[in-house]
């Protein structure tokens, strides 16, 4: 059987292929050290996981659920925005859980793209903004993001670019490879860009509550719902990424316009998981304090292991990253990891996997014990 012409347009994810790799090393002995993927190796809340637990003699737990989740997860999840945030949205029109917010990023293609349209994508940036908008068969256009701009959009160069067949514009705050963080003039201008080129915007912003204390939204800036959506989602804040919990938050109008397709697509959330996840957003201010407390000293531990590479990083960033630059005369990003792969049995993202202006910079993720942090530093003695 011959597949659909769209596949053509897309590859396997590199870190699907990637980890074949290493998982082949470890089934060989090596004593490999995962620092590539973001996946939070920390529990969620004892509370959240009994909650789960306690739901599933309830007959209502095993039934197909709402395509708009349960009313009190949409509560929950308007709560959260409005006490963390100060955002307030209507839980009932202006709000829609979703199956994690990757799930998101491609009902709002679906919901928005039409063969032949133009979406703006971060360069560097989530690599799924760009498969998925070739799966659409609408055509990616990159934009810049760079050091010397703060890895914040330039909107003036945007300006003189063509811009007549662009509908959506992927912005990602706290950044996504790169940990930068976003303040409210640069949204303000983003939205008021928007306005001018009629265009939507949407912030995945899956990184606002790791090591940042100053969280930002895009519907934080006045007449953002108008020309904005923003995707977000429990798996960095509390840690679960495995039970796909997420949201995106916006206007009636564009939320009716995702629902349309989430609601041919799934048959709506666990109920159990719902139930969790209402727990977790409930969760207080220590919760916060003490996942930073563990990210700030595992982050301590990483900033070493970059400077024996002599990398460079910024030590403010956000996230659960860290974002390095290689040292000058380096090897490529992805002949680096390698020979870090095969010399140190270390495995870290290289940073062109994020676009081409992520060459010459590495990514480490935070997702990995302070034991493993202090041994992968041992094998530079």
């Amino acid at each position: 059987m011959i597949t659909a012409d769209r596949l053509h347009s897309v590859q396997e994810y590199y870190f699907s292929k990637k980890l074949r790799e290493v998982r082949g090393l470890i089934n060989q002995g090596k004593p490999i050290i995962n620092m590539g993927i973001g996946s939070p190796d920390l529990p969620p809340s004892k509370e959240a996981v009994s909650t789960l637990q306690n739901v599933l003699e309830d007959n209502k737990a095993h039934q197909y659920q709402s395509y708009q989740g349960l009313p009190e997860l949409r509560e929950a999840m308007a709560n959260f925005y409005a006490s963390r945030f100060k955002v307030h949205v209507d839980a009932n029109t202006e709000l829609l859980p979703l199956m994690g917010s990757k799930e998101g990023i491609m009902h709002i293609s679906l919901a928005f793209l039409n063969v032949g349209d133009a979406v703006l994508i971060p360069n560097p940036g989530y690599p799924t903004y760009s498969s998925v908008t070739n799966l659409i068969g609408a055509k990616p256009i990159m934009y810049d993001l760079t050091a010397e701009n703060g890895w914040l959009p330039n909107i003036k160069a945007l300006e003189k670019t063509d811009l007549s067949k662009v509908k959506l514009m992927w912005i990602s705050y706290p950044n996504m490879p790169t940990g930068a963080k976003i303040d409210r003039a640069k949204m303000e201008e983003l939205v008021a860009f928007a306005e001018a080129k009629d265009l939507l915007i949407v912030n995945d912003n899956p990184y606002s509550f790791v090591l940042n204390d100053n969280p930002t939204s895009i519907l934080q800036i006045e007449g953002a719902k108008k020309v904005a959506l923003e995707l977000n989602s429990l798996s960095k804040t509390f840690n679960m990424a495995g039970w796909r919990v997420g949201m995106v938050l916006g206007s009636s109008e564009h939320i009716t316009a995702v629902l349309k397709v989430k609601s041919n697509m799934d048959s709506g959330m666990f109920y159990g998981i719902q139930k969790g996840a209402i727990t977790a957003l409930e969760s207080g201010g220590d919760w916060f304090e003490k996942l930073d407390e563990v990210y700030r000293k595992r982050r301590k531990l990483m900033f070493l292991l970059v400077d024996k590479l002599d990398a460079t990083y910024d030590k403010d960033a956000a996230g659960m990253f860290i974002w390095a630059k290689l040292p000058e005369g380096s090897k490529s990003s992805e002949a680096f990891i390698d020979e870090l792969l095969y010399s140190k049995d270390i495995f870290i993202a290289p940073g062109t996997i994020f676009g081409s202006n992520g060459e010459g910079y590495i990514r480490f993720s935070l997702c990995v014990e302070e034991e493993k942090i202090k041994e992968a530093i041992e094998r530079f003695k």
